[in-house]
């Protein structure tokens, strides 16, 4: 068996510091979206609907880097709440997902607030402070 690992060197991990700086990024913007009911994925799959038009399920978790599985748990939400519909295809990746006015008049009540997150995160987490977070 090799000897103890120094581990000491895991107190500067890039990738814990970088998720820390997401997550602090993250807070403000759901502190803002909040009383739109909406989280940040939420708003950001009615941005990309809204801009994109009806897409396939598996094509928009491409395009907004997410998982399939993890948006076809928020499109649940967001159907249930009327905010998307989804057409049902044999094959569920396939799922088209398209905005409703009811979406769309969410998304627009709660566009201020996101820009009001945007103007906070660029002064408190300015891309120079992301570079500070994981090389410290």
């Amino acid at each position: 068996m090799a000897t103890d690992a120094e581990l000491s060197a895991t107190r500067e991990c890039r990738c814990l510091a970088a998720r820390r700086y997401a997550r602090a990024v993250t807070r403000l913007f759901e502190a803002r979206l909040r009383p739109f009911g909406l989280r940040t994925t939420q708003f950001s799959v009615l941005a990309a609907l809204a801009l994109k038009g009806p897409t396939p399920l598996t094509e928009l978790a491409g395009l907004l880097g997410l998982e399939r599985t993890t948006l076809t748990r928020v499109a649940a939400v967001l159907e249930r709440h009327a905010w998307i519909a989804a057409g049902r295809p044999r094959d569920a990746r396939n799922r088209l997902l398209r905005l409703t006015a009811a979406g769309r008049r969410r998304l627009d009540a709660a566009f201020p607030a996101w820009e009001e997150g945007q103007r906070l995160a660029a002064r408190q987490f300015p891309p120079a402070a992301l570079l500070r977070a994981v090389d410290a």
